[in-house]
């Protein structure tokens, strides 16, 4: 199986410093081909392939870093066909369309021995808004078609013109995973982890709910025992959800009657969640959490998670259930999120609350 994975980007963006930081830290035991398809004259020794359009030279990483000089197309399939790599890494030009890159990879892969795997943009977070505004069809096209959107020089900027580069972004690619977190601070895995679509909080969070008890005690090792006064508004998911009192044939929290034909939990449950590149202090963490407990304003909250980059420094994470939160340090990753699952939550409300 070869993977293919696209990384674009505009003119300096830092592409060749993101992949060579993959290379180094997470694809260093890969085969990996690496295919720069640039503009202009690319000084490459070496040219045994040289008469079917490729330029060959090993990179010391035991990568092997090609340059397509003649048809995109019958080059890469020939690369495909020569060295059988499980990961194939394509830069394309600064300039280039993401979309065109995509559709000649499209067309080529003919078996399901290969996958375009991702596509990414590289962004300049300093230099977005002047961009969009002197490069518009190539750049928004970059934008709009990325699966992952990875800003760099995010640790030059004022958070005011980081979020604006983040909303001139959203108005082009709703979906995309955004990667705020200076790249020096984060593991290259962590960066191909979220490029490869690493489940989200949300999907997580509801997997949980869905899980059975015992399996999410292996795994938590939570040992709540609630008060009864929350325990009504677990309804079915009561055997489900990892921290509760055991449910006897006494147990008034419902359980029980739906013993035959559980609901999904995405079918009671709602989630609402965020991504920011805002930091936070541990004692406005630890202020939020409290604050859930507040049902009238903000819904019943059964769960909350999220990690978040530190005023002082460091990562900060935490996990809430009714009645107990837990507040620790963590890695950092590629940008911080809070993901909250409960029933009827007030959004608006949870916006203000996580956003002050």
């Amino acid at each position: 199986m070869t993977k293919i994975d696209i990384v674009s980007g505009f003119l300096g963006a830092g592409k060749t410093t993101l992949i060579k930081k993959l290379l180094a830290e997470t694809l260093a035991d890969t085969k990996v081909v690496l295919i720069e398809n640039e503009f202009g004259e690319i000084g490459i020794d070496g040219g045994f392939l040289k008469e079917a359009g490729i330029e060959i030279k090993e990179m010391n990483s035991g990568c092997i870093c090609c340059s397509l000089v003649g048809d995109f197309g019958t080059s890469l399939k020939e690369v495909l066909h020569t060295y059988e790599p499980e990961r194939i890494l394509i830069e394309p030009s600064g300039v280039g369309k993401l979309s065109d890159v995509m559709k000649a990879v499209q067309d080529v892969i003919d078996s399901k021995d290969v996958v375009l795997n991702s596509a990414v943009a590289v962004v300049d977070a300093s230099k977005c808004k002047m961009y969009i505004k002197n490069f518009g069809e190539f750049f928004i096209n970059q934008i709009e078609y990325a699966g992952t959107i990875v800003l760099s020089r995010t640790g030059d900027i004022s958070e005011e013109k980081l979020n604006k580069a983040i909303e001139l972004i959203r108005e082009h690619n709703e979906k995309a995973v955004i990667i705020t977190t200076p790249w020096e601070q984060i593991e290259g895995a962590d960066i191909l982890a979220t490029i490869e679509g690493a489940k989200d909080l949300e999907a997580e969070l509801m997997e949980e709910l869905r899980a059975h008890r015992h399996e999410e005690e292996e795994h938590h090792h939570h040992h709540h025992h609630e008060g009864e006064e929350h325990e009504h508004h677990h309804h079915h998911e009561g055997e489900e959800h990892e921290h509760h009192h055991d449910h006897g044939p006494e147990c008034t929290c419902g359980c029980h009657d739906h013993e035959h034909g559980h609901h999904h939990a995405d079918e009671i449950f709602t989630s609402w969640g965020m991504e920011t590149p805002k930091a936070y202090s541990r004692d406005e963490v630890e202020n939020i959490l409290e604050e859930l407990e507040e049902e009238g304003k903000y819904g019943f909250v059964l769960r909350a998670k999220g990690m978040v980059p530190g005023v002082d420094g460091g990562w900060i994470y935490f996990d809430y259930v009714p009645g107990e939160s837990n507040v620790r340090e963590g890695k950092p990753d590629v940008t911080g999120k809070f993901c909250v699952i409960g029933s009827e939550l007030k959004e608006d409300a949870l916006e203000q609350l996580f956003a002050r």
